[in-house]
């Protein structure tokens, strides 16, 4: 049996599939992610002697920038679909989630690394850091809906704005894990470098660099169609195209790319927050990311038949489940305290911290930057860690969402243009 043309007929399966899986999804209650990790593990249980092998580590690259695709594209599609015109007290509560909420995570990961898994603070580090971001890709259950939808829904709206923003802010932990590291071969590590550089130059360089760009799409595809008789642009891959643009400007100047993703899309939503244009944009970039990650997901599966939690140990599997059903819904928690809104709001934030591709980037990135010892290892508990966040949210999402839009959620007008501007 030839294994590029099996390839291709499962690629072809899956990214059909994805056609209809929404629907599905919506109608079993079940999120399309664990269908397609189940999937993946069927396929590599039947054909895995024939079919690439889906090994992370073995093929470091490929996972770092396969993952790294689907998450910007991810990003970009997020930023899009959030109706909430920016402000820092309308997007209190995402701001919370990315500093008090995420820097708890962060903390109490390391601590169960190095004390109850005995890694190296370097490792320990690079855990918090990976399981840090909410995922914009697999949480699509829990997010928004296309632009315009019309509802306010503070736990969608959190949530969505939440995997946007913290897929950038959580890099510069990942360079201190990686500084930690290297400081096993050389002694000469300058906080005061980390925090200049890693911590506030990039992030700095990100947000301006997304803004600007923002600002430059906006202009070329609303000011000038409509002031300067300038061709109008209805393609939706103006997106994709925006989206690697940014990312890669932004990289080539040491700025941080996710970040700078999510700035454009919500600077040129928030340009012009009623235009039609942006359903075309979403709509396109998530038809792409939708493809991208049915593959990745039945490449996840078929690592899970291969052996990825190989190295897998029952204070792993203790620290995993401590990680979803305790630490990230107590730090959610306790990072919305005094927030104005319903506990069970604030639950279903909390708990709703989903895990996934995200944080394979992540880990990726670090092991392919440097050595860490303990890299089979961090895989397996990662692996495991997003494999029960996709079961456990991927079986409630969908009826916690419904109580939660019947009880809270409410319709809204348009916002007129006007108000934006001032």
């Amino acid at each position: 049996m030839d294994s590029y043309i099996l390839s291709l007929a499962i690629i072809g399966f899956a990214a059909l599939g994805m056609a209809w899986m929404p629907y599905l999804s919506k109608k079993i209650r079940i999120s399309y992610a664990v269908i397609y990790v189940a999937i993946g593990l069927l396929f590599y249980s039947l054909f895995g002697k024939v079919l690439p092998t889906p090994n992370p580590i073995k093929y470091a690259d490929y996972t770092q920038h396969l993952t790294e695709l689907v998450v910007i594209i991810s990003i970009m599609g997020t930023g899009l679909k959030i109706d909430q015109p920016f402000s820092f007290k309308t997007w209190k509560i995402p701001f919370r989630l990315i500093s008090i909420t995420m820097l708890i995570c962060i903390g109490i990961m390391f601590v169960l690394g190095k004390y109850m898994l005995g890694f190296n603070m370097a490792s320990a580090l690079l855990l918090g850091a990976s399981l840090a971001p909410t995922d914009p890709v697999l949480a699509s259950d829990v997010q928004v809906g296309p632009p315009m939808e019309g509802i306010r829904d503070n736990v969608r709206f959190s949530l969505t704005a939440e995997a946007g923003m913290n897929d950038g802010v959580a890099f510069p932990f990942t360079w201190l894990a990686i500084a930690l590291a290297m400081m096993t071969v050389n002694k000469n590590f300058d906080i005061g470098s980390w925090v200049l550089y890693d911590l506030i130059y990039r992030i700095i360089a990100g947000v301006g660099i997304g803004y600007a760009m923002g600002r430059f799409l906006a202009y070329l595809v609303f000011y000038l169609p409509e002031k300067r008789d300038f061709v109008v642009i209805k393609d939706g891959f103006v997106g994709i195209a925006a989206t690697l643009l940014v990312y890669g400007l932004t990289e080539l100047l040491h700025g941080y790319g996710f970040i700078a993703v999510f700035v454009t899309a919500i600077t040129l939503r928030n340009s012009e927050l009623n235009h039609k244009l942006h359903t075309q944009l979403h709509n396109f970039t998530d038809q792409v990311e939708r493809i991208l990650v049915a593959i990745v997901l039945i490449l996840f599966g078929g690592s899970l038949a291969s052996g990825i939690l190989d190295y897998l140990t029952w204070p792993m599997v203790a620290v995993a489940i401590i990680f979803i059903f305790i630490v990230r819904p107590i730090s959610g928690l306790i990072g919305l305290i005094g927030v104005p809104v319903h506990f069970k709001e604030k639950w279903a934030i909390s708990f709703f911290g989903i895990r996934g591709i995200g944080s394979f980037f992540y880990l990726a990135f670090a092991l392919n930057t440097y050595f860490f010892g303990y890299e089979k290892e961090l895989w397996s508990l990662i692996s495991f860690i997003v494999l029960i966040s996709v079961i456990i949210h991927g079986f409630t999402a969908n009826k916690v969402m419904k109580e939660i839009k019947e009880s809270f959620s409410e319709k809204v007008p348009d916002v007129p243009q006007e108000m934006l501007d001032h």
